[in-house]
């Protein structure tokens, strides 16, 4: 197997056109030798959260909405934090890698808002067997580069493909310029 993707950015190519990962950023939580799992960074729903878990808007990062990270378990919430330096984690909150954590949404909130920066919530996750990711990406599915915490937190998710892209090194940072529907060009 490669080296774990934890921690990195799935960024779909343009040839990726499924609905769902068309133009997506996903954010690799998990990835060893059997699975890799994450979220897609850039996809708000039309749903607040606090019609999902309420209390936790409040606190969240802009926009505040509950994003799909993937298809699988959609009845499911994860939530994301940003955990600033190498601070203890408070209860109800795990340190994935760097500042992002993962929190327990049954956690009592009071606990959690002042140990954390940012927040989001996702609906669901992506998820792969280890050899069907490794496939995606040699079938030119998926660029991978890597993260800064702000692209977990984004406020402005529908350009957050082209921003990922345009910050790389060589042609790849070219690739941000393709139009969605090159028919149309």
């Amino acid at each position: 197997m490669d080296t774990s993707l934890a921690g990195r950015l799935l960024v779909a190519t343009p040839d990726l056109t499924d609905d769902l990962f068309a133009r997506s950023v996903v954010l690799v939580l998990q990835h060893d030798e059997t699975t890799a799992e994450g979220v897609i960074l850039n996809k708000p729903l039309d749903t607040s959260i606090d019609e999902v878990l309420p209390g936790w808007q409040a606190g969240s990062s802009l926009p505040q909405r509950v994003f799909q990270g993937g298809p699988v378990q959609l009845d499911s919430a994860i939530g994301l934090a940003g955990l600033p330096g190498d601070a203890e984690e408070p209860p109800g909150v795990k340190r994935l890698f760097g500042a992002i954590s993962l929190v327990d949404l049954d956690s009592p909130q009071e606990i959690i808002w002042p140990q954390v920066s940012a927040l989001r919530i996702f609906a669901g996750y992506a998820g792969w067997s280890a050899d069907q990711l490794a496939d995606e990406r040699a079938s030119g599915g998926w660029y991978v580069v890597d993260s800064e915490v702000g692209d977990i937190f984004d406020e402005d998710p529908a350009t957050l493909w082209r921003r990922v892209l345009r910050r790389q090194s060589g042609t790849l940072g070219w690739v941000s310029t393709y139009p969605v529907d090159p028919d149309l060009n």
